[in-house]
């Protein structure tokens, strides 16, 4: 009984095609969820894939219907061996993006595998069923090499809405918030820092979207005839945007910024590169907050884009004034910003610009959230990870995207650990999304190590069985 045996079981797992297999049918299951009529198979996913498997890991298993009408269900299992025991929460969605099948490059298909040399590819390898599958057989070669025991105790969490928004997820976690209860989160989602660089990230920036718009007249009107007589729109709004963000990015509204990095988030980015992949794009030097590293602007600062921008009609254009011109933006932020009151922070600069008439509509939000990185939980995964792979792990104290993970930092109370298992390239949500193989064994390894570590010396831990030899 030792921890190398539960690695070696999960090596052989990789290597004997078994996990290939289990990940081919699941890819099959066409769980679409921003489709309207893939309920059926969103609920067939959890009943026919998912509960057989985890049943057969000696979970208890419950269908829980989504509060949120019209959306996936949630499956909810539970394996309890003792109450001195830690417990685990684990979390992962079995809906994916839209395939947009004629999209994929031949002969690539979204609902199937295809290998070719590193690549798996096919819709949710990378987002989430292969992530969750990898855990899932890592529970499955700790029970192999502890005897059918754990070592803890274990809860499963997988929706089916997540890439819808993940409706009804914190609404069910409030309701079921002591069935779901545990010691800490430990989660796969989103991409490693570099494909060959194991990560840790804990905790997601947060995110809010928003519309501006200036609506100045009915119908446009002849340039030649009108032209320096009649406010433009787009001029208007092109220069509200530049009152916000400046030339290179900084933020200039003092209520869109973010407090101070903080000197353990300062510690873990010390060392993180951010790009330099075979397709990643190239990192603007001069751009964003200067006198921060890359990976403090992208990790532990705040972010404003505008993602798009119409007047007039710019695939035709014609020589007209137009009558209206809106922008999308999108703030994204790490914890200690005030998102939440955005509105009115925006609406106090444009009226002190003179911009009273631009209109503000804020569409939606979700929180940042972030575990410190000195945290025990956080020192005693980086081992975990660190004695597996012999490699030095990417520590971010959030990742720079956003997930759900403020239901179960905030809502449940729990740390939250997250070991991604797919990488930056992955072509996650568009056509020819892929796992990397080696990427696949290797977090096989980790997760195999870490859960296998979780029940030998956690940091709440208090079992008084001696560590088995490794």
């Amino acid at each position: 009984m030792s921890r190398n045996q539960a690695i070696e079981h999960a090596t052989h797992h990789f290597e004997s095609g078994a996990f290939l297999e289990n990940l081919n049918r699941r890819v099959g299951f066409r769980t679409e969820s921003q489709e309207n009529d893939r309920a059926a198979t969103l609920l067939s996913y959890l009943t026919d894939e998912i509960t057989p498997e985890v049943e057969g890991l000696g979970f208890s298993t419950r269908i829980v219907d989504n509060p949120a009408e019209g959306f996936g269900p949630f499956l909810f299992a539970n394996r309890h061996e003792d109450d001195s025991l830690p417990t685990v929460l684990i979390y992962g969605h079995g809906d994916v993006v839209r395939g947009y099948d004629s999209q994929w490059r031949a002969p690539l298909t979204p609902w199937a595998v295809t290998i070719e040399g590193e690549r798996w590819y096919g819709r949710g390898t990378a987002d989430n069923k292969g992530q969750h599958t990898i855990n899932l057989a890592a529970l499955a070669s700790v029970l192999a090499a502890r005897d059918g025991k754990l070592g803890f105790n274990a809860k499963l969490l997988i929706e089916m809405g997540e890439e819808t928004g993940s409706p009804g997820l914190d609404a069910i976690c409030h309701k079921h918030k002591e069935e779901l209860a545990a010691d800490v989160l430990i989660a796969s989602d989103g991409p490693r820092l570099a494909a060959r660089r194991p990560t840790v990230f804990l905790g997601s920036r947060g995110s809010v979207n928003f519309k501006l718009s200036l609506n100045l007249r009915d119908g446009a009107h002849h340039s030649g005839n009108w032209g320096g007589l009649l406010r433009n729109p787009a001029t208007v709004l092109a220069n509200v945007l530049a009152s916000l963000v400046d030339a290179r990015g900084v933020i200039a509204v003092d209520g869109l910024r973010p407090p101070p990095i903080p000197e353990a988030v300062r510690r873990a980015l010390a060392d993180i590169t951010v790009g330099g992949g075979p397709n990643d794009p190239a990192v603007d030097d001069n751009w964003g907050e200067p006198g921060l590293t890359p990976p403090e602007r992208v990790f532990g600062w705040n972010s404003f884009e505008v993602l798009a921008f119409k007047a007039g009609n710019p695939e035709n254009p014609v020589n007209a004034i137009p009558s209206s011109a809106f922008a999308h933006c999108q703030l994204r932020f790490v914890v200690g910003t005030d998102w939440e009151n955005l509105e009115q922070h925006l609406r106090k600069h444009l009226d002190a610009n003179g911009f009273s008439f631009v209109e503000i509509s804020v569409e939606r939000g979700a929180p940042a959230t972030r575990l410190n990185p000195d945290d025990p939980w956080v020192t005693w995964a980086i081992a975990s990870l660190e004695q597996t792979t012999g490699k030095k792990t990417a520590v971010l104290p959030n990742l720079g995207g956003t997930l759900p993970n403020e239901v179960f930092a905030d809502t449940l109370g729990l740390p939250t650990i997250w070991v991604p298992h797919s990488y930056p390239a992955c072509s996650q949500h568009a056509p020819n999304e892929h796992l990397l193989g080696p990427v696949v064994r290797e977090g096989l390894q980790i997760m195999a190590g870490l859960f296998w570590d979780l029940g030998e010396n956690s940091p709440h831990s208090t079992a008084t069985t001696p560590q088995a030899a490794a």
